[in-house]
């Protein structure tokens, strides 16, 4: 398990250092940056804010300097919201981005997986067609639209739930199950194949022939063996939660990162679009880890082949 996990480790490394060497690289051949862009400001002026944040370095020493204070946990500072820290600015957003995140990957799991167990215990029937309506639309539909929807009947129509606004736990409900959407369709499409695929195998033909119980068939045998291949589409759902949440973040008016990226964009800041790009991408990353161990905790047989290459 051991060397399972440090291999897992180095690929996890190296691909961060991947992604933070093209993303630095991009935003400087950029055509510009919002200071150097800035007429208003006298040239001298100018100058010496562009000097302040290491522009006039070249830039091979502009990438050594911004990797070393990364791995301090310094993502340097905004050029547009009073030079604050970038690092600071997204631990302040995190929590209603994680919240809305979390709870959207935790309602499309549970739904998911009852969808996808119900339609293939339940295989040819109007419960079938519905899931596989159900995930169909999940795929079809993006979150934005999903978000747009929810909140006219779920929120204005009918008033169940508040619209836009971080007043309480209720606010958050909304955006969650918009992200959810394509969580529910993955989890049921891919939950349903393998029960399906499971429950025809020999062995579950054999411990009906012995006398087991219905339940106790599905619960120790199909869902196990099911469950492990479903576990493995965790990791890329993360990151339709973490790229729709942009946009969701911004319909339900929410105070997460998704307001800060956006605004970025619209104010040329290139440092706190790195800052954000370099931390979703840790995140996604590390989620992909935590998703490779699970999977070689939960089938042994991953972890003997990482071992024999």
């Amino acid at each position: 398990m051991l060397k399972y996990t440090l291999s897992r480790l180095g690929y996890m490394v190296v691909t961060l250092w991947v992604i933070v060497t093209i993303t630095f690289f991009l935003m400087h051949l950029l055509p510009g940056t919002q200071l150097k862009n800035e007429e208003k400001l006298p040239p001298e002026i100018r100058e010496q804010i562009i000097a302040s944040y290491g522009l006039d370095k070249p830039l091979m020493v502009q990438y050594g300097l911004f990797l070393e204070k990364l791995v301090q946990g310094d993502l340097g500072n905004s050029m547009n919201l009073d030079g604050r820290s970038v690092t600071d600015l997204i631990l302040q957003g995190f929590p209603a981005s994680a919240l809305i995140g979390i709870q959207g990957v935790i309602f499309g799991v549970i739904i998911g997986l009852a969808l996808g167990i119900i339609a293939a215990l339940r295989r040819g029937t109007w419960v079938d067609n519905l899931s596989t309506v159900i995930a169909i639309a999940g795929v079809s539909v993006p979150s934005f639209v999903a978000a747009g929807l929810l909140s006219f009947w779920v929120g204005v129509k009918w008033g169940i739930l508040p619209v836009a606004g971080w007043e309480s736990w209720e606010y958050s409900i909304l955006p969650s199950l918009a992200l959810s959407f394509f969580v529910i369709s993955q989890m049921a499409r891919y939950v349903r194949s393998e029960m399906v695929e499971v429950l025809d195998q020999d062995y579950m033909k054999t411990a009906k022939a012995k006398g087991l119980k219905r339940s106790a068939i599905v619960v120790r045998h199909a869902m196990r063996n099911a469950l492990i291949p479903a576990i493995t589409v965790l990791g890329p759902l993360t990151i339709n939660i973490i790229t729709g949440s942009v946009v969701v973040e911004q319909i339900f008016n929410i105070p997460g990162d998704g307001k800060y990226f956006v605004d970025s964009i619209t104010t040329n800041d290139y440092t706190m679009i790195m800052g954000i790009t370099i931390f979703y991408a840790i995140l996604f990353i590390v989620a992909i880890f935590l998703v490779d161990l699970l999977y070689g905790v939960i089938d042994p047989r991953i972890r003997i082949a990482s071992a024999k290459e």
